[in-house]
Parts: C-alpha cells; sequence; structure tokens
C-alpha cells in the first residue's frame, strides 16, 4: 500500500478511457490498495485509478467516514432530482464550480473476489459515483460546465499552469 501522486490535468491519462479489469491479480489487489490509502485523506472524496496513473476501471470513496472501492464501475441508474453544488477535484486543484448532478446514483461492478457489488446513494455520495465513473471515462467535471462557465474555467486553468 502507498499514498500515490496524482496526476493533474492536462495529463493525457485523464483523457483517457479506462480498460476494464479483466483479471483480479496482485497488481489489482495493490491498486485497490493504493487507491483506498490514497482517497484516506482529509478533503478527498473519491479518486479513480486514472487519477493516479493506472488506466484501470477502479476508483475508491471517503464519503461520511465510509471509505470503499469498486472495480469495473458502470452507473446503472440515475434518479430524475437534480443537484446543484460545489464540485471541486484531486486532477484540478483549486477549482470549484457549481455542477449540475443526478441527487442519486447507482452503480454495479465487482470486489476483489469477482462478487458483484452495488453502490447508492444521494448527494454528496451520488456526486462522486458520477464524478468518479466520469473520470474513468476520461472525463473531467469541467467537461460537464455550461459553454461559458467551462471557458473561464479553462482560463483559469491555463493561467495556473
Amino acid at each position: 500500500m502507498a499514498m500515490r501522486e496524482i496526476r493533474l490535468v492536462p495529463d493525457p491519462v485523464l483523457r483517457t478511457p479506462c480498460d476494464t479489469v479483466t483479471t483480479i491479480d496482485d497488481r489489482v489487489r495493490g491498486l485497490i490498495a493504493d487507491l483506498v490509502e490514497t482517497v484516506d485523506d482529509e478533503g478527498r472524496a473519491g479518486l479513480a485509478a486514472n487519477q493516479i496513473g493506472v488506466s484501470l476501471r477502479a476508483f475508491s470513496w471517503n464519503i461520511e467516514g465510509e471509505i470503499g472501492y469498486v472495480i469495473n464501475p458502470r452507473i446503472v441508474e440515475l434518479g430524475e432530482e437534480q443537484q446543484d453544488g460545489s464540485e471541486g477535484c484531486l486532477s484540478v486543484p483549486g477549482l470549484w464550480y457549481s455542477t449540475v448532478r443526478a441527487n442519486y446514483a447507482r452503480v454495479e461492478g465487482i470486489d476483489l473476489d469477482g462478487q458483484p457489488v452495488t453502490v447508492e446513494g444521494t448527494g454528496l455520495m451520488a456526486r462522486c459515483l458520477q464524478h468518479e465513473t466520469d473520470h474513468l471515462d476520461g472525463m473531467v467535471y469541467l467537461d460537464r460546465l455550461q459553454k461559458e462557465t467551462r471557458r473561464a474555467a479553462m482560463r483559469e486553468l491555463r493561467a495556473r499552469l
């Protein structure tokens, strides 16, 4: 287990869709251990594998004292009710923008034993599930912003680089 360095935009690994995990081996077990250890830090709600430079479909979360992970997650349900709240990202430090997400989300995937798991939640947990799944699809939350807001965010980001 190791606390891993977070990759920052514009690192291309963040824009590349992640590969499905096909075999649970020592590499994947180590990845999950690193994801769990790295997300277990103050102010961290979620962490996708590509944010630590590994292009595999897995993420961890740290919501309200609960830490967990899911391998090969896919969103299977989003509620109709929406939430609009401030969202940030470890890979885009210091930028927080109002981002619309579903207020309920459910993902399905597997655990380290290859057993099916379902993770669901509302509010912050729903936001986290959607945000981390986006990462695994090669997106960052800035991609979800309205056009003018996204332009302003990108200008601010370029000024910081």
